[in-house]
């Protein structure tokens, strides 16, 4: 005799698919990375991420309304400094005319409505391309965290809705928190990067900012003792509890796809908003294979999209999102 059930049933055609998909996207899962630099009417393609710029204020201006008109609601903010105002402290991150500043309130006056979230750490201002503080060829942790501290008041001053904290130091949440209470940035909401993980996925993202850490005697080559060890998992679990102990609002995964197993122990662990970042070298790999005609970029995209949701992703940063979001408004 035949199943009674048989579930082919429910994947006949189209119709029947999409109205029982457990798993939908929409134009509000995205939050949308994008990088500013000096200058103006420059729109520069990062080489390593084939149709991504790098945008100067008075177009980013115009991408913002482009995104707006798209649906796409949050952006995240990312500055190339210029050489010459890098240090080992990260001072021009405090200017209140900085890049970061003034991109902040370049998108808060074109678009009012816009979340901005901002990235909050010391390589694009580190000479070395860290993110810390070095002292004796170490990586300091509380110093660090003080001067985060500081850096994120400045984008709240600035007008930032969320700010970022990418970098990894033990802490360094609390002490953002605290500083921005005591200052009356009550509503000023911290994405954690709180499973942040040592990945060779980065370097076209470090391409895009020229942020790489610099091969130098007696400075660390690598971030591997801040950012996690990819070999580990419930160490995710613990670092993300203790930045929700700390007081951040939404905590993220990142990189993306070959960490969705962490998403989905993490959803299962929290009550806040997971974010994951679909990283620069997961969008430079499905370009570089799309143009050798290996793969079908739309539905790669697509899926890979779909995956991330499905492992629990309340926010998804992607370099893709406007890709995706064309494709659902057709």
């Amino acid at each position: 005799m035949y199943p009674l059930r048989r579930n082919r049933r429910l994947r006949t055609n189209e119709a029947i698919r999409s109205l029982v998909r457990e798993t939908i996207i929409s134009p509000n899962d995205f939050l949308v990375p994008l990088f500013v630099v000096e200058g103006k009417g420059v729109k520069d393609e990062i080489p390593s991420m084939p149709n991504y710029f790098r945008y100067s204020l008075d177009l980013l201006e115009n991408e913002v309304k482009e995104l707006w008109k798209l649906g796409l609601k949050s952006v995240l903010l990312f500055v190339k400094v210029p050489d010459n105002l890098k240090d080992n402290q990260g001072k021009e991150a405090l200017n209140p005319n900085g890049l970061m500043q003034r991109a902040i309130k370049t998108v808060k006056n074109a678009c009012p409505d816009m979340l901005v979230m901002t990235d909050v750490a010391l390589d694009p201002y580190s000479v070395y391309g860290h993110d810390g503080i070095i002292e004796n060829g170490m990586i300091v942790n509380d110093a660090t965290a003080n001067f985060l501290a500081e850096m994120s008041l400045s984008h709240a001053k600035a007008g930032a809705d969320f700010v970022a904290p990418s970098d990894m130091m033990d802490g360094r949440i609390l002490t953002i928190r605290e500083a921005l209470e005591n200052d009356g940035f009550i509503n000023t909401g911290i994405m954690s990067y709180s499973a942040k993980y040592a990945s060779a996925f980065y370097g076209p993202f470090r391409d895009a900012l020229d942020s790489a850490p610099v091969d130098m005697i007696d400075i660390p080559k690598d971030k591997k003792t801040y950012q996690m060890d990819y070999a580990n998992r419930k160490e995710a679990i613990k670092e993300t509890e203790m930045d929700i102990d700390e007081g951040a609002d939404i905590v993220m995964v990142k990189p993306g796809l070959c960490y969705l197993d962490i998403v989905r122990e993490i959803k299962n662990a929290v009550d806040v908003p997971v974010a994951v970042y679909q990283v620069s070298g997961e969008y430079a790999m499905l370009k570089a294979a799309a143009e050798k005609g290996w793969l079908d970029h739309d539905a790669v995209m697509m899926e890979q999209i779909t995956a991330i949701k499905r492992a629990g992703a309340d926010v998804i940063v992607s370099y893709f999102a406007k890709d995706v979001v064309k494709i659902l408004n057709r």
